[in-house]
């Protein structure tokens, strides 16, 4: 099992500002921060301040070359902003200058097994079962048949009423 390792945010500034430098060129003149309220997101940029968040479990499931590789995603935001190019995942500049500095585009999976939620739906006609990390629309369809689809407690439920 792997240790938790902390990083104060006075650490992690120190950290942002060192690979902004190395690997950008440029400074980081803004401020990097813990934000525990992130939960499958490795960072954020907020565009009007230019602050960026971090999530901590990126240290608590993985180690800190994945952080700095995160660091460098959030850096391409935040620099191609100031510069007033291209600053979302879709434009070609990001993309150009993620794969030179070797940020990533998606961290791996942050959330433990007993975190994660999910929600089982039963097509009243066919019995297609569907399971979801996010709840459906109450008026939502069998893709199979086109039924209702109702929720279930888990997989075996919802099958003895045909």
């Amino acid at each position: 099992m792997k240790t938790k390792k902390t990083y104060s945010d006075a650490a992690l500034q120190a950290l942002v500002e060192k690979v902004s430098l190395e690997d950008f060129g440029r400074p980081f003149c803004h401020q990097a921060v813990w934000n525990r309220r992130l939960r499958t997101t490795g960072g954020r940029f907020h565009s009007p301040s230019c602050k960026l968040d971090f999530n901590p479990r990126i240290l608590d499931r993985y180690d800190q070359d994945l952080l700095v590789k995160v660091i460098r995603h959030e850096l391409c935001h935040y620099h191609l902003y100031r510069q007033g190019s291209g600053y979302r995942h879709g434009n070609s500049q990001f993309k150009e200058l993620l794969e030179a500095v070797g940020g990533i585009d998606y961290v791996p999976d942050l959330l433990d097994p007993s975190e994660r939620k999910l929600y089982y739906y039963r097509c009243q006609c066919c019995h297609e079962l569907y399971e979801r990390e996010r709840r459906i629309n109450p008026r939502a369809m069998c893709g199979d048949c086109l039924g209702v689809l109702v929720q279930v407690e888990g997989p075996e439920d919802g099958l003895g009423d045909s």
